[in-house]
């Protein structure tokens, strides 16, 4: 199983919308809209998460996930001085529940305790990837009311 990454780029876009409409499936099945309102929907909301991340997160490394060089999700990360910040880890549907995204966090648990930072991410209440994060020891340290921040921290 090789993952690798690399830098999102301008021909990505295609590709990033896929993953980002694949979190609102499930919302989206819900509402009686067109598939031209739903289109729409989508390419708004994409628009505004993206320029949200890039605008208050210029130094983040934004990433395309790929598995044996086929492209399969994304991965954008924030590092300070304090920590590890996970903004945002997707991967497409056919490619979930395989060990994919566990191996990815996995290496920014053991980045984190090499540098003795820890590592943390927002989850949205109901977010199956919760069960993942509670299974790798991170723990709940901030309820916003729809987004749980969870964070792991390396032993000392």
């Amino acid at each position: 199983m090789l993952i690798t990454l690399r830098d999102i780029a301008e021909e990505d876009e295609g590709f990033l919308r896929e993953v980002y409409a694949c979190t609102r499936s499930r919302e989206l099945a819900q509402v009686p809209w067109s598939d031209e309102q739903r289109e729409a929907f989508l390419r708004m909301q994409f628009d505004a998460q993206h320029s949200h991340y890039h605008a208050q997160f210029p130094e983040a490394d934004y990433k395309i996930i790929f598995h044996d060089a086929q492209s399969i999700g994304r991965l954008y990360v924030h590092r300070t001085s304090e920590g590890i910040r996970i903004l945002d880890i997707t991967l497409l549907p056919a490619h979930r529940s395989q060990g994919l995204g566990y191996s990815l966090i996995k290496e920014l648990m053991d980045e984190g305790a090499r540098s003795e930072k820890p590592v943390s991410i927002w989850v949205e209440h109901f977010n199956p990837s919760r069960a993942l994060f509670d299974r790798l020891g991170f723990s709940q340290i901030q309820d916003d009311g729809y987004s749980l921040l969870l964070e792991w921290r390396p032993s000392r």
